[in-house]
């Protein structure tokens, strides 16, 4: 396989994207971050719960920590779509400025409902 610039840079940008959405590289290294965080803490929560359910632990504690995972888990999901919107909704006025207060608000709206 032949690699050439264009190549190496689509994949550069697919890599360094969330989930292939693009926007300003601030936001999207942000909620990249945010993101894996929040899968990486679900990882190791479900690693406990794995370990708690195999060491025969308190059906109360199982939960709890099941409840948490589950929660990390639709956190990072909303993350990615408002990431998605956030894309998707950019309007620019007329005057160049980019609305950006209007579409904080809109995600901040969306994940209120998480």
């Amino acid at each position: 396989m032949v690699l050439d610039k264009t190549s190496l840079a689509s994949a550069y940008e697919q890599e360094h994207t969330l989930m292939g959405i693009t926007e300003s590289a601030t936001h999207a290294s942000d909620d990249l971050r945010k993101t894996l965080n929040r899968l990486k803490r679900a990882q190791g929560q479900l690693g406990a719960v794995i370990t708690a359910v195999e060491s025969g632990a308190d059906c109360r504690a199982v939960v709890t920590q099941l409840a948490a995972v589950s929660s990390a888990i639709d956190r990072a999901g909303f993350t990615i779509i408002s990431s998605a919107m956030k894309e998707c909704l950019i309007d620019n006025g007329a005057d160049g400025e980019t609305k950006q207060l209007s579409v904080n608000e809109l995600e901040k709206l969306f994940l209120s409902l998480a």
